[in-house]
């Protein structure tokens, strides 16, 4: 009987230590969550912070900016880049917003069942009619060098099919270069190049061209390492370059 009583005093005072513990435990978690939520917050309200400076920027010294930007967007260009952080396409050609419609997204890619970048261009040639569309892409994009690995990159390799699409019809080339960094800013060349052509082949684009100048196709490339773009020299206006079976009678 005491040996009862004693192992049943000894479980319950286990279980008040055990709730002690636990209790310890919550009021822990429940700072670091707090603290964590904090920090969360803390880095929102630095964006919201950030917008507020720049407005207070622009407008002492350009008073009208916004009231004029609120009026409507007629820009002259269409830029198609990528999705990276580092490659915003106002800040690095130092222009206001306003000034370049854009679409981006991984390794600034043009493909033809891509509902959302053909959206975007119709309304850019056939409303906006912009001057001019570029392709830009980055030297050291991570999509371009994942598409040149062999690694398994789960729902994206969706994706990625299509620019390993574009090494399959430049590998003589690009598996000549022997110096991995060397092969891939190739690749990222060549890619753009290709995201260019496949612009030209959009039927309502070649539209455009039949009936005037405009839009003229653009590729060019852009350095992290020291923010400069290099005009890979591709500008198009017509489909006169490319293969037959591409060319619409419009």
């Amino acid at each position: 009987m005491r040996c009862s009583l004693f192992l049943i005093n000894r479980f319950a005072q286990c279980l008040i230590i055990f709730r002690i513990r636990l209790e310890f435990l919550l009021i822990w978690f429940n700072l670091r969550h707090v603290e964590k939520n904090k920090t969360m917050s803390q880095s929102i309200k630095e964006l919201i912070a950030g917008n507020r400076a720049w407005v207070k920027e622009v407008t002492e010294s350009q008073p009208d900016f916004f009231k004029q930007l609120a009026e409507g967007q007629s820009p002259s260009f269409l830029w198609i880049g990528c999705s990276d952080s580092r490659v915003p396409a106002t800040e690095i050609t130092k222009t206001m917003p306003g000034a370049i419609f854009v679409q981006r997204n991984i390794a600034n890619m043009v493909v033809h069942t891509d509902v959302n970048l053909l959206s975007v261009v119709y309304y850019a040639v056939k409303v906006l009619k912009v001057k001019h569309i570029i392709v830009c892409g980055h030297y050291g994009c991570g999509g371009v060098l994942a598409a040149m690995s062999n690694k398994k990159f789960g729902f994206l390799d969706n994706w990625l099919m299509n620019i390993k699409d574009v090494y399959r019809h430049h590998e003589a080339e690009l598996d000549a270069i022997e110096d991995e960094t060397e092969r891939g800013d190739r690749f990222v060349e060549l890619n753009v190049l290709e995201q260019a052509q496949n612009l030209s082949k959009i039927s309502f684009l070649q539209e455009e061209w039949e009936n005037g100048e405009f839009p003229y196709v653009h590729g060019w490339v852009y350095s992290l390492k020291d923010g400069l773009i290099k005009d890979l020299k591709v500008s198009a206006n017509s489909n006169a370059e490319l293969d037959k079976i591409f060319q619409y009678d419009v």
